[in-house]
């Protein structure tokens, strides 16, 4: 799927399309600092039913939330330096007990992930907004 979006608003309608296409627990966001991964994760889990207060998992490496539909995880792994650091948080425990693992910045884990299903959707800063690719 692929969208054009060019105000905050759009991301609910993004969100709303996204929802049903999802079949595997675990999805990849990919796109440089600024392009939306955060605010696109904000939206979605507003959109699942969460009430809790969401944010940049960024210094806290992982965030939890409250769905209808299970726990959410998010991630973000841009300040890991090994892959090591990410068992030594222990995510694959998380990984394996959630209804849906959200992972900004996967590339270090990228290798480990090859065991798991999971979506992958990458965003693109543009100059008139952000272009989006959700597989």
């Amino acid at each position: 799927m692929n969208f054009q979006i060019k105000t905050l608003a759009e991301w609910k309608t993004v969100v709303e399309q996204i929802i049903p296409e999802i079949k595997h627990p675990i999805l990849l966001l990919k796109g440089n600092l600024g392009a939306g991964k955060t605010t696109f994760s904000q939206f979605l889990l507003r959109e699942l039913g969460s009430q809790d207060e969401i944010s940049s998992p960024t210094y806290s490496i992982v965030n939890e939330y409250d769905t209808p539909k299970g726990k959410v995880f998010h991630f973000d792994l841009y300040r890991l330096r090994s892959v090591e650091e990410a068992y030594d948080f222990g995510i694959e425990e998380y990984l394996d007990n959630c209804y849906l693992s959200i992972i900004e910045w996967p590339e270090i884990y990228m290798d480990e992930l090859e065991a798991y299903d999971f979506h992958e959707m990458s965003i693109t800063n543009t100059e008139s907004g952000r272009e989006i690719e959700f597989n």
